[in-house]
């Protein structure tokens, strides 16, 4: 077993005034927010002062639960900011999910009241916080069913001391650019509520294009870090620099392993770093590379003890995330289980994730690792990403490249898959190798990996 040093973990402890002291404190003139328009530190405290007499109004006291189906927006941030103020527990929907999703959610959540487009209403059998949690929110079940997974203030203002600890992470003055979702934790902590506490400004396009992206970036003179997941920085990459921007200090993703060749295009494009993040919904933030030098070695946030056994990572964490009852392969005896495969250098601590521990099958007595496989997949020339799956016994893989013009039905697969066999031993191809002008996506901008959704998906488009 391998381990990280044991950490100094004092931090920050919330009190009742949590919000007003480590969120919306500040000067009433500095801007904090951008979405459809500039917004400062009093307009804030104004709006969320009126959402909260809102809430009040339709049942929510402290202690209650309030469940956000909003799209990322000035609105959304004032509500979400209101429920915690009033001391409630906010439970986090993602606003494309359909009406039945939302209402399995809901049947399964019980919150007390519905904030929705149309304002906040209370709900029927609604139940109140059985825990001192302050945050519910559902996983991004990219591999399978959404788990319930809650956080405390406490473990909010945990993972915020560990941004601030990071040098190259925005600083007061600065701006973030954010394309990642609010709802979900990377836009949530590291975007959103890491801006408001540090004193960084949020800019939130309308849009994800990459000309929205750029303007955003172009539209204001401080330093400017852009934030998102892989497939964001892929179409940047892709996407001609219209004029220089001397304020953009580099973009940092999270959410799935790089493609390989990726941060050099990116900094062949934009003259800055690609940095790299890695972190789980359960616990925030885990490990960095924000120079973008290290890859794929990262390390370690302030405040974590990690360790390594039998080549999976697990995260010391004195209680379990998860609602409800948790299944011991995933939290037991102090420790979550990451089912990521990694290694940890023992004299500097930095981690080196290797994809997840699920990824290794067995076909005939020979073990395979998809991730290996799919890092190789998405490094052939045309391939812009790729997925490789295990099911019904067999390897299968899906990838979004352009075909040659003048190539036959079929055949740029097989030339996929010849040129495959070039870098892996023959029995580790996939037995096919399908191709899709692009691959299905969580709401998070993840890679889906469902094995049926992604076959129904290559049956769509032949």
């Amino acid at each position: 077993m391998t381990r990280t040093p044991n950490p100094d973990r004092t931090g920050p402890t919330a009190g009742p005034d949590w919000v007003d002291h480590h969120l919306l404190a500040g000067p009433d003139g500095d801007p904090c927010l951008r979405f459809d328009r500039p917004v400062d530190r009093a307009a804030l405290r104004s709006l969320v002062a009126e959402q909260q007499a809102l809430l009040t109004g339709a049942g929510l006291r402290p202690g209650g639960t309030a469940a956000l189906l909003l799209p990322p927006s000035l609105g959304y941030v004032a509500t979400l900011l209101a429920v915690w103020r009033a001391g409630g527990q906010a439970v986090l929907l993602d606003h494309r999910l359909t009406a039945t999703e939302v209402d399995r959610a809901l049947e399964r959540l019980r919150p007390q009241v519905l904030c929705a487009a149309d304002g906040a209403r209370p709900l029927p059998d609604g139940r109140p916080a059985a825990t001192r949690h302050v945050l519910v929110q559902l996983s991004s079940g990219s591999t399978g069913p959404s788990k319930v997974i809650a956080r405390t203030a406490d473990d909010l203002l945990r993972e915020l001391d560990c941004y601030a600890r990071l040098e190259d992470f925005p600083k007061a003055g600065g701006r973030t650019v954010l394309l990642s979702s609010t709802v979900h934790v990377l836009g949530l902590v590291g975007g959103l509520l890491h801006a408001l506490h540090a004193g960084v400004e949020l800019v939130v396009p309308g849009r994800a294009t990459p000309a929205a992206v750029l303007a955003a970036v172009a539209a204001g003179d401080a330093p400017t870090t852009l934030i998102g997941v892989p497939f964001h920085a892929e179409l940047l990459a892709a996407h001609p620099l219209p004029a220089p921007l001397p304020q953009l200090r580099r973009m940092i993703v999270a959410g799935e392993l790089v493609r390989p060749a990726l941060p050099e295009a990116f900094r062949r494009r934009f003259g800055v770093p690609l940095g790299t993040m890695y972190g789980m919904t359960e616990t925030g933030v885990i490990a960095t590379d924000l120079s973008g030098l290290g890859h794929p070695r990262l390390a370690p946030v302030h405040g974590l003890e990690l360790q390594v056994a039998d080549g999976e990572l697990h995260i010391r964490r004195p209680e379990s995330p998860y609602l409800g009852v948790t299944d011991p392969t995933r939290w037991s005896d102090g420790l979550l289980h990451t089912r990521d495969a990694a290694l940890i250098d023992p004299a500097t601590g930095a981690v080196t994730l290797l994809g997840r521990r699920d990824s290794q099958v067995s076909i005939g007595g020979l073990k395979i690792d998809l991730t290996e496989v799919e890092q190789t997949l998405a490094g052939l020339p045309g391939v812009t990403e790729a997925v490789v799956v295990f099911a019904d016994g067999a390897v299968e893989a899906y990838a979004a490249a352009e075909p040659a013009p003048d190539a036959p039905p079929g055949s740029a697969a097989e030339q996929l898959r010849e040129l495959l066999g070039t870098e892996l031993a023959g029995w580790k191809l996939p037995r096919r190798i399908h191709l899709l002008p692009q691959l299905p996506r969580t709401a998070t901008g993840k890679l889906l990996r469902d094995p049926a959704a992604l076959r129904r998906q290559a049956d769509a488009t032949r």
